[in-house]
């Protein structure tokens, strides 16, 4: 065998290690918050929670209790309409767990199989630059969407229902999907602006290709609300649109702060 293809065997060996760790710590946290509850308890006036095994009041199941009674407008309640629908919406919410408890892990064996590629110094640089903003802007798109996004389009949906004096039930397992595919549509989506810096610290584009191609950059955000908005009303999708349009112009924002300063420093090397 040449001393190149053992070369390549190596490092895909080694990223179908990294790969299996990613998998292994996503189903541990699945199994963990599945088969575990956890409590506040009160013992000499000192409060702490502490877990417990569980089968049915899990970390999952409290979730899944937590987002309806602070997602769900007033006067609509959950219903199960079948037998285990319940169960499948709570693995669906450990699975949710999963995979943000592991964005951190996923992060760190990325940046783990690329390092010997990049010096000390610049492994410090990018860890705080580009894997910790990584993780952080994937939580923001998830709180913006818990305390804004899903409280405004469902209270705006079911505000029909109310007028008309009927009784409003949403089965649990698309309120969970619902819920879910917000989370995971706003974490995705608010990485936009390190996206674009990423791109443009390149040097194949520069803040003139952004702004100048802005009219089909707004089309595509339109489409994506579009696409993971439920309702034909063709309004509730500007709830998805314009917070993106907002972290377009701030991709820009940080183009034109930090791009041309790395490129002349990485000239300069």
């Amino acid at each position: 065998m040449a001393p190149g293809e053992m070369f390549f065997i190596e490092h895909l060996n080694e990223l179908r290690m990294r790969f299996l760790r990613i998998i292994i710590f996503a189903i541990s946290i699945v199994i963990f918050s599945s088969i575990f509850g956890i409590q506040l308890i009160t013992v000499n006036n000192h409060s702490f929670y502490f877990f417990y095994p569980a089968v049915y009041n899990n970390i999952a199941s409290q979730i899944t209790f937590f987002l309806g009674n602070n997602l769900l407008p007033e006067g609509v309640k959950l219903i199960q309409t079948a037998p285990g629908q319940s169960l499948f919406a709570q693995i669906t919410v450990s699975i949710l767990l999963g995979i943000t408890g592991t964005i951190p892990i996923i992060v760190k064996e990325i940046f783990g199989f690329i390092s010997p590629a990049i010096s000390k110094k610049t492994q410090t640089k990018t860890f705080f630059k580009f894997i910790i903003p990584i993780t952080v802007l994937f939580l923001t798109g998830i709180i913006f969407s818990f305390f804004i996004a899903i409280p405004v389009i469902l209270t705006f949906l079911y505000q029909y229902g109310q007028s008309l004096g009927i009784l409003s039930f949403l089965n649990i397992n698309e309120f969970v999907s619902f819920v879910l595919q917000f989370f995971i549509a706003f974490g995705i989506s608010f990485q936009l602006p390190l996206i674009m810096y990423i791109i443009s610290l390149t040097g194949l584009v520069g803040i003139g290709f952004w702004l100048k191609n802005f009219r089909y950059a707004l089309i595509a955000i339109v489409i994506f609300g579009a696409l993971i908005t439920p309702d034909g009303s063709g309004l509730t999708m500007w709830f998805i649109s314009f917070p993106m349009l907002l972290l377009y112009f701030l991709g820009i924002l940080l183009i034109k702060i930090n791009v041309s300063k790395d490129n002349e420093n990485i000239q300069n090397k």
